[in-house]
């Protein structure tokens, strides 16, 4: 018999140790080193089907044209892939569980026109996933193939003998390979699976989906090298109890990282969200102090969002700072600003702010309408309800210019907003119809004049 080795591998990153730890000591991480067997010599695996190497070749010798697309027939999936799938990609789907990744991916495979897809789930049935289509009232096509299976032998041995146009595999930790002795879902199992599709994806130009669990920190599991092997990343989030449900790019190799698509949860599955904005502001509540709308940019399309402030005087020694949709480091420099600039005695306060509709905004554009929004709360005045206010705070309290303010305000006026507070030293923003009035402003207590009527 063969002497087999035993090491220890963290499932966090993938750092190898011969004796187990308790804290990983290249992520720190606790608990998290699973010992894996492998026999002594070679380690088992399949060659690859394309060749070892090939010639280099001159950079101006190569064709610069665009990468062929076919579209998903979702427009926001196609949207945030950059203009729809490219053959041969791998795209990295991930997801807290009850999101909607398998209900995304089902209803992509049963919206493909003429198209044979091949869709492996190693969690459900294939009894189940029919029966979720029909509970989703969705058109069942025999170009939709099912297969339940983890092997990953049996998975390559099936595209071989009928090879489809896509392929999609829920979940990637389910995956495993017979001839490795570790069990599904190790880090050696999961890099070994995404390395065998990747192989099967370029040989043949087939588009993989790989569905993937997250961590409990809301990260893809398994190591990072996954998501640098892959093509695309693609995020699904979403607050549970909020039917919006948000898919963002954190990697793309064929297009940008900045877009994102949004749908709506419905009992018959996921709906695409043609006009965000508008939907985002339908519950806003008029006259209510602690409330402005500010216009954030993701990718190429504008995002009206209404920012909540609610300021309540403290009952502890050190006052509460709560953000949710929210930076909770800007929230503290914003405060910061409020009491050295403005004047405002912040430390005896809470604060709480919030991004209605369980949107995150991240962008520094969004700084002048949450400031103005906590000191509408602190005063009990309530602002503007016609006004959108757009710029980002400095730390000497003046407003410095954002990008892309055309297409904000654009927003704005579409949905019939009067006011519009931007920086001072923005350019001039054309195509501006009647009755909007841009007012400009250099400090954030000209801001407040401005959307309050008060210093």
């Amino acid at each position: 018999m063969k002497r087999v080795h035993s090491k220890y591998v963290c499932q966090a990153c993938a750092y190898e140790s011969t004796r187990w730890l308790g804290k990983c000591p290249a992520c720190g991480e606790w608990n998290t080193f699973v010992e894996e067997a492998l026999p002594s010599g070679r380690r088992p695996g399949r060659k690859s089907d394309l060749p070892e190497g090939s010639a280099p070749v001159p950079i101006t010798d190569l064709n610069a044209s665009e990468e062929p697309r076919f579209s998903s027939r979702i427009p926001e999936l196609d949207r945030v892939l950059g203009g729809g799938i490219v053959p041969g990609s791998v795209v990295l789907v991930g997801g807290d569980p009850g999101i909607g990744k398998s209900t995304l991916m089902l209803q992509m495979a049963l919206t493909l026109p003429g198209r044979v897809v091949l869709y492996v789930s190693g969690e459900e049935s294939a009894n189940q996933i029919r029966l979720r289509a029909q509970r989703l009232s969705l058109h069942l096509t025999p170009r939709v193939l099912l297969m339940n299976e983890t092997n990953l032998d049996a998975i390559e041995s099936a595209i071989m003998m009928a090879p489809p146009e896509l392929l999609i595999v829920d979940s990637m930790q389910t995956m495993y390979r017979p001839g490795m002795e570790s069990a599904p879902g190790t880090v050696t199992q999961v890099r070994e699976a995404t390395s065998a599709l990747m192989r099967v994806a370029k040989s043949k130009a087939l588009p993989v989906f790989l569905v993937g669990h997250v961590t409990k920190e809301g990260v893809i599991a398994g190591p990072k090298v996954v998501e640098h092997m892959v093509d695309t990343v693609l995020q699904f989030e979403g607050e549970r109890h909020y039917a919006y449900r948000i898919l963002r790019a954190m990697k793309n190799r064929f297009g940008s990282t900045n877009e994102i698509g949004i749908f709506e949860m419905h009992d018959g599955g996921l709906r695409e969200v043609q006009n965000p904005s508008e939907v985002f502001l339908s519950e806003r509540s008029y006259g209510a102090s602690g409330s402005t709308v500010v216009a954030g940019m993701e990718g190429t399309r504008p995002l009206l969002l209404e920012v909540q402030a609610l300021v309540a005087p403290t009952s502890y020694g050190v006052p509460q700072r709560t953000a949710t949709g929210f930076d909770s480091r800007r929230l503290q420099m914003l405060l910061a600003v409020l009491e050295k600039r403005v004047g405002l005695h912040m430390g005896q306060y809470d604060v709480f702010v919030n991004v209605a509709g369980g949107v995150r905004i991240d962008e520094p554009a969004a700084d002048l309408g949450m400031a103005v929004a906590i000191v509408s709360s602190l005063r009990d005045l309530p602002a503007d309800s016609q006004a959108v206010v757009i710029g980002e705070v400095g730390l000497g309290g003046e407003i410095r210019r954002i990008h892309q303010l055309d297409r904000r305000v654009a927003e704005a006026t579409k949905l019939g907003f009067k006011r519009i507070i931007v920086p001072s030293q923005s350019l001039s923003v054309p195509g501006i119809g009647a009755g909007v009035d841009i007012i400009e402003v250099g400090t954030v207590e000209q801001a407040i004049q401005a959307v309050m009527g008060v210093r």
